[in-house]
């Protein structure tokens, strides 16, 4: 599942009439990057939740872009937050499945994406948060771990915390039992609303940390270095 229904208000002056997950990148939407990532993971069906001009991911897709994968978008007819979307494009689509993979559609990490699966082998494990290691936690909001790797807290982005730590990559691998779990209210966020309640219930979310590149497109600046950036990793895409 690929959440791909935002706004994204700090590129509208570049993208005025695009939603920010089909921002070109290398000849190619964004979008279409992380499911060419996931096809060469060994995925071949991809659910898109749209919202924000949803037509235009909607006609990109129709198309069939990616060999080998089928991709359906499952439009929002209002913002439902993070996690309110998943569960909208879940129950709309009608697909039950142990577990569902989870990713933002304005970011891209690359993942081992059989090691990330095969640590659902163990039954107690809730679900798995990816992070990533950064030298500088300030300018993200970071997470907290116990001593055995599992998810503590989110903590909020904080200018005057310094220092290396973990940051939210923005992919969950999430066992259906977890989603069962949800409360009707929405908008739902995943950060502020379900880990939360997640981690008071006393469920087991892990945390898979990675050492890898990252690009999130979220301001101008990181928009420019997209095209560097997947040509940089061309050999991560199928």
């Amino acid at each position: 599942m690929i959440l791909a229904g935002g706004r994204g208000t700090r590129l509208l002056r570049r993208l005025p009439h695009l939603p920010k997950p089909m921002a070109p990148a290398a000849g190619r939407p964004f979008v279409e990057w992380i499911v060419r990532n996931l096809a060469r993971g060994g995925f071949s069906r991809v659910l898109l939740s749209t919202g924000h001009l949803a037509d235009r991911i909607e006609d990109h897709f129709a198309g069939r872009p990616v060999d080998g994968v089928e991709v359906r978008c499952i439009r929002e007819k209002a913002p439902l937050g993070t996690g309110g979307a998943l569960l909208h494009a879940l129950e709309q689509s009608g697909l039950t499945s142990p577990a569902w993979l989870v990713l933002n559609g304005d970011s891209l990490v690359f993942v081992d994406w059989a090691d990330l699966l095969s640590r659902l082998d163990r039954p107690e494990t809730d679900g798995i948060v990816v992070a990533r290691r950064v030298d500088d936690v300030g300018r993200f909001g970071s997470l907290r771990c116990d001593e055995a790797g599992r998810l503590a807290a989110f903590e909020e982005k904080c200018l005057d915390r310094r220092g290396s730590g973990l940051i939210n990559a923005g992919i969950y691998l999430l066992r259906e039992r977890l989603l069962a779990e949800c409360p009707p209210k929405r908008p739902l966020s995943f950060e502020q609303d379900l880990f939360p309640e997640w981690l008071l219930a006393g469920r087991r979310l892990e945390v898979h940390a990675v050492k890898t590149e990252f690009l999130d497109i979220g301001t101008e600046e990181t928009l420019a270095q997209v095209d560097a950036f997947i040509h940089r990793n061309e050999g991560r895409f199928r």
